[in-house]
């Protein structure tokens, strides 16, 4: 396996300078397909979080950022240019410290959020009702002229996953810059690089004021944590899992701290008696691209039991057949998963499931052709019953699980019977009976027929465990806003 990163981005952005960790201290990144260390990077302490804390305070309090729009227009503008022009950095590095394969750089790792993920939100700081005007009252003998007004939150800490880092960085950034707020970001320890790079390219290519975006890299995950605990913080935009977006939630109770959660998930694929087989159900096996490690993942595939057994034979077939190994090869769809822990954890849900009674019949552990690297096999278990641990948990990996129903309604109630409520897809020779099926899933995001919602004006999050609040599209902007209502004599 090669790859053709040599070095990234040591330095975190912190008041508008390229620095090390006060500390000195750095901490090595890397590459999960071959255990090989790609290069250090800072490694910061609870004192650098606090500079960059402050330093995004004082460029919300004290300068034109949050009012002054036709700047952070020109600055997301120069930025998207910026990014544009190491698009191809970009996409060696997230290979090389990420594990995804080559495949998913031209998809949701890079080229799709380099389409919209700024332009869309800066495109809409000229087109977003900043303003509206309310009907004029009369309360106690006084005529009022009526307004409602938006303004920018203040600070953001923006906490982003390993699994799909440019993307949810640049998913979050555009929507918080674009409305007038200043943010530290903080990537997963697993994947720092592609934060440190955009951070270099903000310092060296944008007029982004200093102290509007810092990036905090560190190995300690506490040190992320003192953005949930600081009251210079305002919000914290977490994605990431349920466990975590639970304990920001409980520590930052003290401040009133605002969130948007995109948590876990454990959605489902339901496959209608009418459908057509065999072009649908193998379909089921893109639970292993980038190695399941995708919250909307659809890792619970639901068959009629009048075609369960024709459906359990493709789904064999399709999961046997899934090309996997070194990430940057253009043939396959599979590389590793992101460390060794995380490699333990999805071997230790599949030993779960050979003890509740699932039945392995694809894959189940560590493919013999690769020592190197922590991979897992492609993995499928049948006659599932949703009750068990493999059906309920969100395993992020390449694990699906076939469960049998009834009719429409039993698939429905098998859908929903889950704690989480993400995504997930319906298929059906009826569009019309697709969609009624849909509509009663108590999920955030939904494709009929293989329909994709995916984009940066689409609002993305979830349902019950799966979070709180959505990124993307104008739910996404409006949750990085205040509400003013303001009156005037009439």
């Amino acid at each position: 396996m090669s790859s053709q990163v040599t070095n990234g981005e040591v330095r975190m952005l912190i008041d508008g300078e390229l620095v090390e960790a006060a500390s000195g201290k750095r901490f090595d990144n890397v590459n999960p397909a071959t255990e090989e260390v790609l290069g250090p990077v800072a490694d910061a302490s609870s004192a650098d979080m606090h500079r960059a804390i402050d330093a995004a305070r004082r460029a919300f309090d004290e300068s034109d950022w949050s009012t002054n729009r036709a700047l952070r227009k020109r600055c997301l503008e120069q930025l998207q240019a910026a990014l544009e022009s190491e698009r191809e950095e970009f996409r060696e590095e997230v290979i090389a410290e990420v594990g995804t394969p080559r495949m998913m750089t031209f998809a949701a790792q890079v080229d799709w959020p380099l389409e919209d993920a700024l332009t869309w939100p800066a495109k809409m700081i000229d087109e977003f009702e900043w303003e509206r005007t309310l009907p004029n009252t009369e309360k106690m003998g006084m005529a009022s002229r009526r307004g409602v007004i938006k303004e920018p939150m203040g600070v953001i800490g923006a906490i982003v996953p390993w699994n799909y880092p440019i993307e949810v960085t640049l998913n979050k950034m555009g929507p918080i810059l674009a409305t007038g707020n200043t943010m530290i970001l903080k990537p997963a320890p697993d994947t720092p690089w592609n934060a440190t790079r955009i951070g270099r390219l903000i310092a060296e290519k944008t007029d982004i004021p200093p102290g509007v975006v810092n990036v905090v890299t560190s190995a300690d995950h506490l040190v992320g944590e003192e953005l949930t605990l600081s009251p210079k913080v305002d919000l914290i935009s977490f994605t990431g899992s349920t466990a975590t977006g639970r304990r920001i939630m409980e520590k930052g109770a003290a401040t009133l701290k605002r969130v948007f959660l995109e948590l876990g998930g454990k959605s489902a694929m339901i496959v209608c008696d009418d459908a057509d087989f065999p072009s649908t159900v193998p379909m089921a096996s893109m639970v292993c691209v980038h190695a399941g490690q995708g919250c909307a993942m659809q890792s619970r595939l639901l068959l009629p039991r009048s075609r369960y057994d024709e459906g359990v034979e493709l789904i064999t077939a399709g999961m046997q057949g899934v090309p996997y190994g070194d990430p940057s090869s253009d043939a396959v769809v599979m590389g590793p998963v992101v460390s060794a822990r995380q490699r333990d954890r999805v071997l230790g849900y599949i030993e779960k499931g050979q003890e509740e009674g699932a039945k392995l019949v694809v894959g189940g552990g560590r493919p013999a052709h690769l020592p190197k690297g922590w991979f897992v096999e492609p993995t499928l278990f049948v006659d599932v019953d949703n009750t068990m641990t493999i059906a309920r948990e969100e395993i992020f990996g390449p694990v699906l699980v076939v469960i049998p129903y009834e009719d429409d309604d039993d698939a429905v109630r098998i859908t929903n019977d889950s704690n989480y409520g993400l995504s997930g897809g319906v298929v059906s020779a009826s569009e019309e009976r697709a969609t009624a099926i849909a509509r009663r899933i108590r999920t955030g995001s939904i494709g009929v027929n293989g329909g994709l919602w995916y984009g940066a004006d689409s609002p993305y999050g979830g349902y019950k465990d799966s979070g709180i609040g959505r990124q993307c599209g104008i739910e996404g902007l409006e949750q990085y806003l205040e509400t003013k209502a303001i009156a005037w004599p009439a």
